[in-house]
């Protein structure tokens, strides 16, 4: 029996990418660029690291963002990271790097050489939304300067 080829789902994505644009406007505020936002994470009453939001670079229909985790699993495993371009005029972020990996398709055949789910960027998208989503409701944060 054949299976049906993965579908892109536009208008999820879409929606997944607008959300993440508001709760990163929200996050970021008023920062430029070389400025950084550390929010620590708190989850059940327990330490769960500082979400580091740090602005690369901006223009006027652009901003790029590094986001990254850091705290309590640094010894154990490299911290997620990514990188975020916030397109202002469509009111859209997306994650453009992740792990240092860029250029995700929209959909992929799998199996695959890199074993890309079907759906990878949308999951990227969604992961970075839940990240966002407990910054929001259980972090506490502060503007850093710019470090060298």
């Amino acid at each position: 029996m054949a299976r049906a080829a993965y579908v892109t789902d536009l208008k999820t994505l879409q929606g997944e990418c607008s959300a993440n644009y508001w709760r990163l406007i929200r996050l970021v505020g008023e920062l430029e660029a070389g400025m950084s936002r550390d929010i620590v994470l708190n989850a059940a009453g327990r330490d769960a690291g500082r979400l580091q939001l740090r602005v690369q670079e901006q223009a006027p229909y652009t901003t790029i963002l590094h986001v990254s985790q850091a705290g309590i699993w640094d010894d154990v495993m490299p911290p997620p990271r990514m990188r975020v371009h916030l397109y202002h005029d469509v009111r859209m972020a997306e994650v453009t790097d992740f792990q240092r990996e860029r250029h995700f398709e929209g959909r992929y055949r799998y199996p695959n050489s890199r074993m890309h789910q079907p759906d990878e960027k949308l999951q990227l998208n969604r992961f970075l939304g839940e990240w966002l989503e407990h910054g929001l409701a259980h972090g506490l944060y502060a503007d850093l300067p710019e470090t060298p």
